[in-house]
């Protein structure tokens, strides 16, 4: 049978208006252990030891804290909710940046990173070597602020001379570039929450199959199959309506600190004059230095449990 999931939370977390409420990392600490409160996950919650709080504020647009575990090292933590680690970040980093790229016939030049304030995506792409230019639109500068002090192994990307940093609006950036201007758009968003929620939305998808180059690919944080399943079944119907001709495609990878242990990618290409496009196969070799990804694990990332595929049949191309 198919696992339980909460059937209204995430279907209305993606439209505008879900009245939806960011959390806090104060609602969720309680006697030295933070754990991670939220009804996109309901009857559910991942807790760690606070060993130390080591940064704490209140940005313009979401409450962002750092904390020092034992088994993890440093936490970030947006609206409550655990964005990243020192330790098992490299798993989803890697997998969001390396399944579009490897999966192009061609070495890209030019790359669209949204969100990914922490930089652990820019890192990653900034290793391929064909890459020109890596522009980046972070709606919120308190989070490479924070990265840059607290998880300098993933703002190290943001060092690299081919990458524009730009404190502004994704969908606004978006609306405003040319049209067929990138090889790749990475979208390393939170949950359809707060400042993240239109980049769930129809809107923000058509204006990056506007900003993608014929053959262009978009990979997106595509929540879990074991929570989201119906979120995730919308949302590729959609990309199917707007990915017209092209391909879409859904894969997942493993990371220990996100909501059951699992994350998925939307993976989505323009359409082309050549042959159809597949995600499944990596056409490039990974660049050097991955802890991750490997040519295996982009292939296995592909194989979905029964219970996912009888859900996204017919909203998937391939």
């Amino acid at each position: 049978p198919v696992p339980p999931m909460a059937t209204s939370a995430e279907v209305t977390a993606s439209n505008p208006g879900s009245g939806e409420v960011p959390g806090t990392f104060d609602e969720g600490y309680k006697d030295g252990w933070f754990s991670e409160l939220s009804s996109m996950w309901p009857g559910q919650a991942l807790s760690l030891k606070v060993d130390k709080i080591l940064h704490q504020t209140k940005s313009d647009f979401q409450d962002v804290c750092v904390f020092q575990n034992e088994a993890f090292g440093n936490v970030l933590v947006l609206d409550g909710v655990i964005q990243c680690t020192d330790r098992d970040e490299f798993s989803y980093q890697e997998m969001i940046a390396n399944l579009p790229l490897c999966s192009l016939p061609y070495e890209p030049k030019k790359v669209l990173v949204i969100g990914g304030g922490d930089g652990g995506v820019t890192r990653e792409l900034a290793r391929h070597k064909s890459i020109e230019v890596i522009d980046q639109a972070e709606i919120d500068g308190e989070v490479p602020r924070t990265s840059k002090q607290f998880f300098p192994k993933m703002a190290v990307g943001f060092d690299d001379p081919r990458v524009n940093l730009r404190i502004t609006d994704g969908l606004k950036f978006l609306e405003e570039c040319a049209e067929n201007t990138y090889d790749a758009i990475v979208v390393d968003s939170s949950d359809p929450v707060g400042p993240a929620e239109v980049l769930f939305q129809r809107p923000f998808f058509e204006s990056m199959h506007r900003a993608l180059k014929p053959g262009g690919v978009v990979s997106t944080q595509g929540e879990s199959l074991w929570l989201h399943l119906e979120l995730i079944t919308e949302v590729a119907k959609m990309c199917k309506d707007v990915f017209v001709g092209g391909t879409v495609n859904y894969a997942y990878t493993t990371i220990p600190t996100y909501p059951s242990g699992q994350i998925g990618f939307m993976l989505c290409a323009k359409a082309n004059d050549g042959e159809p496009f597949s995600f499944k196969e990596s056409r490039r070799s990974p660049p050097e230095g991955l802890r991750y990804y490997d040519e295996d694990v982009h292939r296995a990332a592909f194989c979905l449990p029964k219970f996912a595929k009888e859900a996204l049949r017919g909203h998937l191309t391939s």
